[in-house]
């Protein structure tokens, strides 16, 4: 499951969903990069077809997520996803009501996306960016986190009676090898650390999350595997970041791991993520569509590139690219081109393009 190589197509075609807000612009400048890339690596060759999604979905067709737009993804070998969602005042509005929801859930069940994938990393560059201090940052933070996506409390029975309300958490054990399966073929591509987390102490869904875990590791005797309760990982996220290589655990704890961690390097504009299918993965940024900032050009693009490289990597199997995006990232960074969420106060930022400009001239095959 960690890779779905395409090798055989002469160009992969990938559906590419701006959405709202900075979605377009950040996505005008993971698609310039992406484009660099094919020249330099000539296997990656792609081609785009633009689709819309979430409120320019509703402007276009009436619906967060037309069935065009679907139509459009199912011919797809990748879809590359900006952000969806409009002001706060407007919530109430028909074109913004829910829209997150029949955007994100919606695609998540028409292409089965089981297995959310998000890395943090905090640049050694940009420590000034992260809330923690400097000596526990020293050792470097790199982590990747797994998480299942569609069972669990999310999505059990949820009933309300008088005074009494009542939400189920299930899991079977196909729904838990899924993600783990892919956190122990990550886990064999970085230092071979895999966490477990649950809270098998007190529930039975974790306690059959061990007893998965446990058998799989039999098969990957590379990666060392613990085993860690919600709670406590939530306090070592903070006091040793460090010491996590890969995360994986079910739906609710990982949606409140990864949001934790996301804080650490200091900006959501730094945070690519993937869900992956059974058939195809999506690839989109960890932040929002940030509405007060569209149209200013001072959007950070870094995670909407950086998805870019995630989807050549796990989608195409083209290590060496992604790996070159990555790169060019980090050059970027460390030559001192930041957008505004990420300089250093009372220094000069840089606009949107400016950022996707200094990542296509540090790109190199």
């Amino acid at each position: 499951m960690l890779r779905r190589s395409l090798s055989s197509k002469a160009a992969r075609k990938v559906a590419v969903l701006p959405g709202d807000g900075i979605g377009p612009e950040v996505m005008k400048e993971a698609l310039k990069v992406l484009k660099r890339t094919a020249e330099l690596f000539p296997k990656c060759a792609m081609t785009f077809e633009h689709g819309n999604i979430g409120g320019a979905g509703f402007d276009a067709h009436g619906e967060h997520f037309p069935a065009v737009t679907k139509a459009l993804c199912e011919r797809s070998d990748a879809i590359l996803f900006g952000s969806v969602g409009g002001p706060v005042q407007e919530q109430h509005m028909p074109k913004w009501k829910d829209c997150e929801k029949n955007s994100l859930l919606g695609l998540r069940k028409a292409f089965d996306l089981a297995v959310n994938v998000r890395p943090a990393k905090v640049y050694p560059t940009l420590a000034h960016c992260s809330p923690l201090r400097s000596e526990l940052l020293k050792d470097g933070v790199d982590m990747v986190i797994i998480r299942e996506l569609l069972g669990g409390i999310y999505f059990g029975e949820h009933t309300t009676e008088g005074d009494s309300a009542k939400d189920v958490c299930t899991y079977t054990v196909a729904q838990i090898r899924r993600p783990l399966e892919f956190a122990f073929q990550a886990a064999k591509g970085r230092k071979g650390k895999l966490t477990v987390v649950d809270k098998a102490n007190v529930l039975d869904t974790s306690r059959l999350w061990r007893k998965v875990a446990t058998e799989m590791a039999k098969d990957h005797p590379e990666v060392t595997m613990d085993f860690m309760y919600v709670d406590n990982a939530a306090m070592q996220l903070i006091k040793a970041p460090a010491s996590f290589d890969v995360i994986c655990t079910e739906n609710m704890f990982g949606d409140i791991l990864s949001d934790a961690a996301s804080v650490l390097p200091g900006s959501l504009g730094l945070m690519p993520s993937a869900s992956l299918g059974s058939k195809l993965y999506l690839y989109e940024p960890s932040g929002g569509s940030a509405p007060d900032i569209a149209g200013k050009g001072v959007a950070n693009p870094a995670a909407q590139i950086l998805c870019g490289a995630m989807m050549l990597r796990y989608s195409f199997g083209e290590e060496a690219a992604a790996a070159a995006i990555e790169a060019a990232v980090d050059q970027a960074i460390l030559s001192g081109v930041l957008t505004g969420d990420i300089a250093p106060p009372g220094t000069k930022s840089v606009s949107t393009s400016v950022f996707g400009d200094a990542v296509v001239a540090a790109m190199k095959a």
